[in-house]
């Protein structure tokens, strides 16, 4: 049995050698951050207020990379599936070259846009200057975002989700060294960069990250083929890229434009409310990561399969997820809930701040299992192909329900600071009911329903 091949043997086996690595190479991509919020802190609360809003920003251009990652993953993983070496090869080179030329783009678009949406989330001062300064830097951390989590899609499509884990935990000690010697030197001899050092940190990192992705791609036995002329832009081929990206993406970016709605109604509240919520989702992150890792080993088993029209084993794929996320959510709610104080005071000796992010992930601990299907059914979609209904889910949640739940609960009703929370919270469980059902529509029209039993279903598993 090859190593990659999804459509056969144990589920099981095959959502713990996707999920495992994949959760902890995002657990040290979140303490890569928590380490940043930690240094930052070090500084003043305006520098954490700071982090947030520029990192925000950043993140809207950074959801091209992770776009770009769902797109490779979905088309490699069913042209794998469907066994056509060919297909395979060209969404593989095709893939590195259309990362190249969104790259540039975003380079272009970022040093104009960037600065203009820090300055309309942000009120004049430390905080925004700190902001804009990290942001101008952060640009140059483009390319080893975007090449390697677009490379990372193609890795996992062939059942590797190792590697991006290996440089993930690298890039995370490296950062480590690199804060505080770029934040404030040597002594004697240099006196550091300040804030901006964390961000060069970043670039520095970052670019390790993309370097190793992209080499072991090359590796894939897919690429022994390959030419300069697979590299050479398809139209075609950029065409079936991009209808896949450009849902995901725009998801993304959606998510991190309703961000800054919710930093837009924080700033009303001061600065540590600001620096509040950054701090929060970063323990957020932490304790969804399993679930994340789970959920996201989803899309290449399920692409794989769909491209083998092996129907029964995708919703048996489904319900393994569901079972598994279930039962890792019932252990991160209880924690969440009762050790938000702890976790908010490891990052921050600010009682303001503490008392707004424990209140915030008190409200948060209980959206864990909404979390975990909203995820887990983005990963189905993108696995049909169909990603173009994960835009439309988080225009509505992200998008509408965000701001208008916030409004109705801060402006109407009055609840001040807890209404920001209680209106991130109605829109994600509304969302959660509409993504049902949209999932349940084009499950039944792609594979003849979302969870029909069937006598080989316990055979696959």
């Amino acid at each position: 049995m090859a190593k990659d091949d999804l459509t056969i043997g144990s589920l099981g086996l095959h959502f713990r050698s996707l999920a495992i690595p994949a959760a902890f190479g995002m657990l040290f991509a979140t303490l890569y951050n928590v380490v940043d919020v930690y240094y930052a802190g070090l500084l003043s609360t305006d520098a954490q207020a700071g982090m947030a809003i520029g990192y925000q920003a950043f993140f809207i251009l950074m959801a091209l990379g992770f776009g770009l990652s769902s797109a490779t993953s979905a088309l490699v993983s069913n042209a794998k599936g469907k066994g056509s070496e060919t297909d395979t090869l060209r969404y593989i080179a095709q893939g590195i070259t259309f990362g190249l030329c969104i790259t540039a783009s975003c380079i272009i678009v970022a040093s104009v846009a960037g600065p203009l949406l820090i300055k309309l989330v942000s009120e004049p001062g430390s905080y925004r200057d700190a902001a804009t300064g990290y942001f101008h830097y952060l640009i140059f951390a483009l390319p080893g975002f975007i090449m390697a989590y677009g490379c990372n899609g193609i890795l996992q499509a062939h059942g590797d989700s190792r590697s991006m884990q290996r440089a993930l935990m690298l890039a995370f000690l490296v950062n480590i060294g690199l804060n505080p010697l770029l934040m404030f030197g040597l002594p004697g001899i240099w006196s550091g960069m300040g804030f901006n050092g964390i961000a060069v940190a970043t670039i520095v990192s970052q670019t390790g990250v993309m370097v190793y992705i992209v080499s072991r791609v090359f590796r894939l036995a897919a690429m022994r083929s390959s030419t300069a002329s697979s590299f050479w832009p398809h139209k075609k081929s950029f065409q079936e890229i991009f209808a896949q990206l450009l849902p995901a993406s725009s998801a993304m970016m959606i998510m991190f434009v309703s961000g800054f709605v919710i930093q837009y109604a924080l700033k009303g509240y001061g600065g540590h409310a600001v620096a509040a919520y950054g701090v929060a989702l970063r323990v957020e992150q932490i304790l969804l990561l399993p679930v994340l890792g789970m959920t996201g080993a989803l899309l290449p088993i399920a692409g794989q399969n769909f491209g083998a029209q092996n129907f029964d084993r995708v919703r048996a794929a489904l319900k393994f997820c569901w079972g598994a996320g279930l039962v890792m959510t019932v252990v991160a709610t209880p924690a969440l809930f009762f050790g938000s104080s702890f976790a908010m005071s490891l990052f921050s000796a600010d009682p303001e701040v503490v008392r707004a992010g424990s209140d915030y992930l008190r409200v948060d601990a209980f959206l864990f299992p909404i979390y975990m299907m909203l995820f887990s059914i983005n990963s189905l979609l993108q696995a049909f192909k169909k990603a173009v209904w994960t835009l439309w889910i988080s225009v509505y949640r992200q998008g509408f329900g965000v701001a208008f739940f916030v409004w109705v609960c801060t402006s109407l009703l009055g609840f001040g600071l807890t209404g920001v929370w209680i209106g991130i919270a109605m829109a994600v469980t509304t969302g959660w009911v509409l993504a049902l059902i949209i999932v349940t529509d084009v499950a039944k029209k792609e594979i003849g329903g979302l969870l029909r039993t069937s006598p080989f279903d316990s055979a696959v598993t």
